[in-house]
């Protein structure tokens, strides 16, 4: 299952999206954090079956993976903000990797993948990569068709707007693996992000000629990043943001400050889950490195924050062994 967002018409008779599915989000609720009795989930900012606002002509188009076991509405904070920019997004439910995924007419599958052993070498990992890698280069040969003019269940007219020469990918986690992978793979990306995931695969010896950026946690330690940093034959960079933790890449650093009290957590207990820097500056941070870093990429703009540490941003660190290939000096700092 894919979720497309676009830039539409204006819509507000049309009722809004909710963050996820009735039934996945029942689901969701009963096996996660955020359980029913505490905490409602929310809806976006989005409108179910707009129509897109073609004035802008063509438009970029990102994907997104989500993380191991979490599902396409992960990093919706994310997507919504480059959406707004003018991108297409396309977010991708892996199935039987993700938590839950409903399909139409109301069938979920849940999470279904042998336990894992941890290790970079997990045969289970490697396979999932790959099932993933297959699912997002199936999803931009369905939108090429789409492109084309090819007839499907997508609103009339978002097949004029789709760019499929700009495209790029991020992920959080497992879906950041994914984006690497699925690059080295030769799938049309031409610009990858990850957010704090684990490299696995063929990928961390091959590097890629593509940009590709790195964003980690605060106490990053994944050994597959320094080890293909010097493989990174294109525009490259490794931003850590103090105070973070794994799931700050997510939309828990907005639902867990909120639900905290409901559900007993100390401020203790909530710095270890996703960091100690408030949630608001977070994602807002966030956003900014991520539209700048596909706006520099997909659509030639400047980005200053992507140049060096900035006192406006003293949370990113630029983390890198020196000069990267295109002479810009971020040394580690």
């Amino acid at each position: 299952m894919v979720q497309l967002w676009y830039p539409a018409r204006a819509a507000v008779r049309l009722p809004r999206a909710p963050w996820m599915s009735g039934r996945a989000a029942a689901v969701f609720q009963q096996t996660g954090y955020l359980l029913p009795e505490y905490v409602t989930l929310p809806d976006t900012h989005a409108r179910v079956g707009a129509a897109p606002d073609r004035r802008g002509g063509r438009r970029p188009v990102i994907l997104y993976s989500h993380g191991h076991g979490q599902h396409r509405g992960s990093s919706t904070a994310l997507v919504e903000e480059l959406v707004s920019h003018g991108y297409v997004v396309v977010t991708i439910d892996h199935t039987y990797d993700a938590g839950q995924v409903e399909f139409p007419g109301g069938r979920v599958e849940k999470y279904a993948m042998p336990p894992l052993t941890g290790e970079d070498d997990d045969p289970t990992i490697l396979k999932a990569v790959d099932v993933r890698v297959a699912d997002t280069r199936f999803v931009l040969e369905e939108l090429s068709r789409f492109a084309r003019g090819g007839r499907g269940p997508l609103p009339h007219g978002l097949g004029d707007v789709l760019d499929l020469s700009r495209a790029g990918m991020f992920g959080h986690s497992l879906g950041g693996a994914t984006a690497a992978s699925a690059m080295a793979a030769g799938v049309p990306i031409t610009a990858g992000a990850n957010l704090d995931g684990s490299l696995f695969g063929p990928v961390v010896a091959k590097g890629l000629r593509k940009p590709f950026l790195l964003m980690s946690e605060d106490a990053d330690n994944k050994p597959s990043w320094p080890e293909i940093w010097p493989r990174l034959r294109g525009w490259r960079r490794h931003l850590r943001l103090t105070g973070t933790r794994h799931f700050s890449y997510t939309d828990y650093e907005t639902f867990m400050p909120q639900a905290a009290s409901r559900l007993g957590a100390t401020d203790e207990q909530l710095a270890e889950f996703i960091g100690p820097l408030d949630g608001t500056r977070g994602i807002d941070v966030q956003r900014r490195l991520l539209l700048a870093y596909f706006d520099l990429q997909l659509r030639g703009c400047r980005a200053p924050i992507l140049e060096g540490p900035s006192p406006g941003y003293p949370e990113v660190r630029f983390i890198d062994g020196g000069d990267d290939p295109q002479g810009n000096s971020v040394g580690g700092r």
